[in-house]
Parts: C-alpha cells; sequence; structure tokens
C-alpha cells in the first residue's frame, strides 16, 4: 500500500471495458513524511469520488484489479481509500481514513 496525493485527472478514450465509468487519476506517490517521491501515475478510483488535492491510499498489482467492481480488469493502480489525518511519529506512522472507509 502507498500514500499518493490527486494532482489531476487523464482521460481514455479507447480502455478495456471493464473500465468503462471509472475515473483515472493522475497521483503523485508520497513517502511517510508526505513528501513527493518518484514520478507520477495514473490510477483507476475504485468509486471513492477522490479529487484534486485529497491524500489516498493507493493498492499496487493484483489487489488493485480486485478492488474494482468489475473483477479482472487490468488494473495496475488504484485509489482504495481517502486518509483525513496521518500522524508521523520516531517508530512510524498512523493514519485515519475518513469515516465509512476501511483500510482493507
Amino acid at each position: 500500500m502507498l500514500f499518493g496525493k490527486i494532482v489531476g485527472t487523464a482521460v481514455a478514450t479507447i480502455k478495456n471495458p471493464g473500465l468503462e465509468g471509472v475515473k483515472l487519476l493522475v497521483v503523485q506517490p508520497l513517502n511517510k513524511h508526505l513528501q513527493p517521491v518518484g514520478s507520477r501515475k495514473v490510477a483507476a478510483d475504485a468509486g471513492l469520488r477522490a479529487g484534486f488535492g485529497d491524500i489516498v491510499v493507493l493498492a499496487r498489482s493484483r489487489e488493485a484489479s480486485l478492488a474494482l467492481d468489475v473483477k479482472g480488469t487490468p488494473t495496475d493502480l488504484a485509489v482504495i481509500g481517502i486518509v483525513e489525518t496521518v500522524d508521523v511519529t520516531e517508530e512510524g506512522f498512523s493514519y485515519i481514513l475518513k469515516q465509512g472507509y476501511s483500510e482493507f
């Protein structure tokens, strides 16, 4: 699981039928101190309606595909949670998701 910040949207005129109606978001991956790390990526929104500026939790690989309503879609990265708060301590960090969302 990764943290990321929504920095834009992407539009695809032709895509896999399983991804029809799925919002594509441009995400900047973040480290545990919420600083940008690596290059921007495109992620599928798993129905959360995440928007510009939101800090989100991302799933990669097969887990990203499972997060979508249509199972088996070719997905490498998916938004699976919107983060409400992040607390960073010396031992690591913890986060609280918006009410109604699960960390799984």
